[in-house]
């Protein structure tokens, strides 16, 4: 019997832990636990928060310092990366959940418009290709203060301020509060804009931007219905303004019905509070971003030479099934009839979605709300603990 090949492939672990720290923490447990098994790390993302920094340990390139605006309206430093002809940006660098303190969380008020600084410093840069990272947000505007942002810092006349408001504020946006709007896309229209989204669920419904996350960003649930409301009201007018400019479904009814519904229901579009239609409305391609990432680390040639994967991230729940790392990771090392191990800070799905996601076991770090507080006062030596008698199981 030869040493088993472990392919330690995680996301984040949330604020905790970066992919690099849970990886290696993953990873070290393993080597002590099993000193005879063959441990290769790699740290993923799904476009959420650390999206640049997989980038970058992958593909190399510059990195250029920026500073944009936070949820709140406070500066914070962020980065671009730039690989040839391509500027990667990680939106949690600038609309991130951590970016805002636990009792200024509000997504009814916090705004995206550090989205919108953070694309016009790659467009900056004078590249002809963005890939935008979406996923961990503090904000649910749909992106409307993004593109605020972006006609500011290019110098365009742009939305109105109303936009930049907040996601309580779209119910009122009128037609003339968007007459920029069009000038905006037309401005990007020499410009290849990618948008890496962390989960597949639309801008509108049970599942959307506001019903699946706004309670996670602090929304109470009167909250979260006025946010579905607003989004859905600036979802038609923003719609409108673009005219034909948004192709319609010819095989619907209604031109501007059919030109609603097909952005507002595209898997992703709901990503990072609805920021991934805000960006679809300037004509940006949405794709997944585990994906994007698992192509661009040759995830595939990896598990293909190992004989077990683990991989892992803060909170397993449904969301987990829709587009995240843990997802992707599975149903790849499934081609390659390799098993995926799950470690994850806290496992909230059943043994039949772990089967039907390709997922041959999950492991939770705390499995009471004691254990997991004691996980987050020290979450890489909780991480590590886990994995030492996972290590256990799954060794030789």
């Amino acid at each position: 019997m030869h040493a088993v090949r472990v392919l330690i492939a995680p996301d984040s672990f949330g604020s905790s832990l970066t992919a690099a720290e849970a990886a290696q923490a993953i990873a070290g447990a393993w080597r002590s636990t099993a000193p005879h098994d063959e441990v290769t790390a790699c740290p993923l993302s799904d476009g959420g928060p650390g999206f640049v920094a997989t980038m970058h340990a992958a593909l190399g390139g510059e990195l250029v310092p920026v500073t944009v605006t936070s949820p709140v309206g406070v500066p914070v430093p962020a980065v671009v990366l730039l690989v040839g002809g391509t500027a990667y940006v990680e939106s949690a660098q600038a609309v991130g959940l951590a970016l805002v303190p636990a009792e200024l969380r509000d997504p009814t008020r916090t705004t995206s418009r550090g989205a919108g600084e953070l694309l016009a410093a790659a467009l900056g840069a004078g590249v002809r290709r963005v890939v935008v990272g979406l996923g961990g947000s503090a904000t649910n505007d749909a992106g409307a203060g993004a593109l605020v942002g972006l006609a500011r810092a290019l110098g365009l006349p742009g939305p109105a301020d109303v936009l930049d408001a907040g996601g309580g504020a779209l119910g009122a946006v009128t037609p003339d509060d968007l007459v920029g709007l069009r000038a905006l896309r037309d401005h990007l229209r020499g410009v290849e804009l990618v948008v890496a989204t962390d989960v597949d669920v639309p801008l509108l419904g049970l599942q959307g931007a506001s019903a699946g996350f706004a309670p996670q960003k602090g929304a109470s649930a009167e909250q979260a219905q006025d946010l579905e409301r607003s989004l859905g009201h600036f979802a038609h007018v923003a719609t409108a303004a673009l005219g034909d400019a948004v192709r319609p479904d010819l095989l619907a009814g209604s031109r501007a019905s059919s030109a609603v519904s097909r952005l507002t229901a595209a898997p992703g579009a709901g990503a990072a509070g609805g920021l991934g239609f805000g960006l679809a409305l300037l004509g940006a391609r949405l794709v997944p971003g585990s994906v994007l990432v698992a192509d661009a680390v040759g995830l595939d040639d990896l598990i293909a030479g190992h004989d077990v994967v683990v991989t892992g991230e803060g909170r397993f729940d449904w969301q987990s099934l829709h587009g995240k790392v843990a997802s992707e990771v599975a149903q790849r090392a499934l081609a390659h009839a390799v098993p995926t191990v799950v470690v994850a800070g806290q496992v909230l799905v059943g043994r039949r979605e772990l089967s039907a996601a390709g997922i041959t076991a999950a492991y939770a770090v705390g499995e009471s709300p004691e254990q997991v507080a004691a996980a987050l006062a020290d979450p890489a030596r909780s991480l590590a603990d886990r994995s030492a008698r996972v290590a256990r199981t799954w060794s030789r």
